[in-house]
């Protein structure tokens, strides 16, 4: 593995927070409004996904019949994350819908931070080496403080409080299958639309398995609000 000089690492720091900024503001305004205008970031978004997505898809070293199984596995899963998403705000409310997306924050946040400052063996070295096993606790760790502090707030039920650390290993995991498309596909991003980061579906790859679980979870009425 190359080590970036440090100056390169330095010069994307910038865009990467400025980016990172207004994606979370974005999200957070979308979510504080409901209704349509998280219906539409939820199809811009959808949109983008599908289309790198298919992309990466197109370019993967694989034989014909498992890149049609990707093929159509990619769609269903967008959509299921997009309806998932649709029905916790909706049904659960703006603080539930900000309490899966936090969970997911948490866990990169967490798992960059641990995994710069504990290194140790490789997660999956064929797959992503830049990923820990540091990395896996350290983001584990951090959805499980905001999972339960956030979660106690919005009064989620159906659920243990400390759901956070298995969403943690959900979204990590989601993280790790998307690096093995590219690895596959033979590229870095899955796009280049945000500066310092790549594409969408590089920053939603660990919300797209979480939404999926937890959406089923509150449209079955497992997962719950209190009052």
């Amino acid at each position: 593995m190359s080590v970036e000089p440090v100056t390169k690492r330095k010069s994307d720091l910038l865009p990467r927070v400025v980016s990172a900024v207004v994606l979370v503001g974005i999200a957070a305004a979308e979510l504080w409004f409901g209704g349509w205008a998280f219906a539409l970031l939820l199809a811009l978004g959808g949109g983008l996904v599908l289309w790198e997505w298919v992309a990466l898809v197109r370019k993967m070293a694989l034989r014909a019949p498992l890149r049609a199984m990707l093929m159509a596995f990619g769609p269903l899963a967008i959509a299921g994350a997009i309806g998932g998403l649709w029905v916790i705000r909706e049904e659960l409310g703006f603080t539930a819908a900000l309490w899966v997306f936090a969970m997911v924050w948490a866990t990169d946040i967490g798992a960059y931070f641990a995994g710069r400052a504990f290194g140790g063996a490789r997660l999956a070295p064929k797959i992503s080496p830049s990923k820990t096993w540091s990395g896996l606790i350290g983001g584990m760790i951090a959805a499980l403080v905001v999972g339960a502090t956030l979660g106690d707030r919005a009064g989620i039920e159906g659920v243990p409080l400390w759901i956070g650390a298995p969403i943690g290993v959900l979204a990590q995991l989601g993280d790790l299958c998307q690096s093995w498309m590219k690895r596959q596909a033979g590229v870095k991003d899955s796009g280049r639309i945000i500066p310092g980061h790549g594409g969408v579906f590089d920053r939603v790859d660990g919300l797209l398995p979480v939404a999926i679980l937890l959406g089923v979870l509150a449209f079955v009425g497992q997962l719950t609000v209190a009052g």
